[in-house]
């Protein structure tokens, strides 16, 4: 969809704007929003709502056509719930809602003019942010592999988000980062929707090339020979049963000053996991191409903001293998040693993920990182614990790290890409003592997330660090399985707001 800013005339106002359909708000308790009122000349908007044909519950619609003195042929009214109570939330729902309705006008243009002033510490382009972002979400659809192409979906193709005068040009600005941030939104879905016979750990890596050449970042592939060199004995013993070569994806986006420490983002690349020896059960394993989401998410951050030219200093690493069966993998009962030096004891070749990304922890000291977030499908413990809503955080506990988590928190809040702390505390290390290694590479059922968490901690002593689980939040089941894109609109925030010297 093509979006395009213009002011409210300051002369003809919203009734005048001659579009196929124009969206405002209304409230829950029958009231009409400040845009609305301007539209309801005759009083049908008002009538509309006294006969309950719409709720103003977050997200309830009525579509109203041929409107006496509206230029528009069709007003499409939007609940915000109550006037004195607009959340974030009901906010994000309320453009989703208009989005799903363009979806399935006869109307190829439309206009959005959702009152800007409603929500509590937010602005015009916060909310041109959120209704460009919903739109593109819910234009979303993956084809890639389908002999027949779905058909290009009817309904609004040209969208005008009409803000006051005064607000232009950071609406301007919030709609051109928006849509950066949806291509990378999207970049993430096509990776994890597509399947493992094609999206394997050298897909992966070219990938990452084509953004380097496109966006300018350096890169890096290492292979075997360099991984082998560099010890990483834990990331080569997932690799052992595949014929899939590995791969180790560096990106680099020097957008800062030369000086200035990069923020580090590490994501897990495991393009297709059957458990190893430790096989999963067969029911759902199709599933298990979604487990190089955390790459997946790196790779769309990137694309992101590499668009919008961000002035900060970021570096992707991705360690990217499979994790298959054969009279090569490891067994469980294995001791490998990591690239720190420290073994590990291999209770589960299912639980393979912190096993390539302990290296690659270890390889990100030497960028000497003012932050380091880790991103990982990393364990069903986590689905259990948070459900399907929020990703998994876990930080250490001292005021550096608790930072770092306020940044995160903040930067989900903000995007509806949510997440919440999660204890990680030295007790639970006691579960990964091993009789024969350093460590265990499982803690057994109790606290599953947090044990998987604390063994990540122990490669990340030098440096700040957090850790996101996104084993609930990466991807949906069911009828509507695929990708989500989560946790990038998170990243991605938070990276920009490290750029413009918002910190915790």
């Amino acid at each position: 969809m093509d979006f395009s800013i213009k002011p409210i005339d300051a002369k003809t106002g919203l009734a005048g704007v001659k579009t196929g359909c124009i969206a405002v708000a209304v409230f829950e308790d029958k009231k009409l929003s400040r845009t609305a009122q301007e539209l309801d000349r005759k009083g049908e908007i008002a009538a509309a709502m006294k006969s309950g044909d719409i709720t103003g519950k977050p997200g309830s619609t009525l579509l109203l056509r041929g409107l006496d003195g509206v230029a528009a042929d069709r007003v499409l009214l939007v609940g915000l719930g109550r006037q004195d109570s607009v959340s974030d939330k009901n906010f994000q729902s309320a453009a989703q809602a208009a989005a799903k309705a363009f979806s399935t006008l006869g109307a190829t243009e439309a206009a959005l003019a959702l009152p800007l002033d409603l929500v509590a510490s937010r602005d015009a382009a916060w909310a041109v942010s959120c209704a460009v972002l919903a739109i593109r979400d819910a234009g979303y659809r993956y084809d890639e592999t389908k002999s027949k192409k779905d058909p290009a979906p009817a309904g609004v193709r040209k969208l005008t988000l009409m803000v006051p005068a005064a607000d232009l040009a950071p609406a301007k600005s919030a709609a051109a980062q928006a849509s950066a941030l949806a291509n990378g939104v999207e970049l993430a879905k096509d990776l994890g929707n597509l399947p493992p016979n094609i999206c394997t750990p050298t897909y992966l890596a070219n990938t990452a090339r084509k953004l380097a050449g496109e966006f300018g970042f350096g890169a890096e592939i290492l292979d075997r020979k360099q991984l082998e060199a560099l010890k990483m004995g834990s990331f080569l013993s997932v690799t052992k049963g595949s014929d899939e070569p590995p791969k180790f994806i560096v990106l680099k986006h020097m957008g800062g000053k030369q000086k200035d420490a990069p923020v580090v983002l590490v994501g897990k690349g495991i393009t297709f996991d059957t458990g190893g020896i430790s096989l999963k059960p067969g029911a759902n394993m199709d599933e298990m191409k979604y487990d190089m989401c955390g790459a997946a998410s790196v790779l769309g951050t990137f694309r992101a903001i590499g668009e919008m030219g961000l002035k900060l200093n970021v570096i992707g690493v991705i360690p990217a293998c499979e994790n298959m069966p054969s009279g090569r993998a490891s067994k469980p009962g294995d001791i490998v040693t990591s690239m720190s030096g420290q073994t590990i004891e291999i209770l589960n070749t299912d639980a393979e993920g912190r096993l390539i990304l302990c290296d690659a922890l270890t390889y990100v000291e030497r960028f000497k990182p003012a932050a380091v977030v880790d991103i990982a499908t990393l364990t069903g413990a986590c689905v259990t614990a948070l459900g399907y809503h929020n990703t998994g955080l876990f930080t250490r506990h001292d005021d550096a790290h608790d930072g770092l988590a306020d940044e995160l928190l903040a930067a989900g809040k903000a995007t509806g890409d949510t997440a919440w702390r999660m204890p990680i505390e030295d007790a639970y290390q006691e579960q990964l003592k091993s009789n024969f290694a350093d460590m265990a590479n499982i803690g057994g059922p109790p606290g599953g997330s947090i044990t998987a968490a604390c063994f990540l901690e122990r490669y990340t002593k030098k440096y700040t660090w957090a850790h996101l689980d996104i084993a609930g939040t990466a991807w949906k089941s069911g009828a509507a399985k695929g990708a989500t894109g989560r946790p990038v609109p998170l990243l991605t925030t938070f990276l920009v707001n490290r750029a413009n010297g918002r910190k915790a």
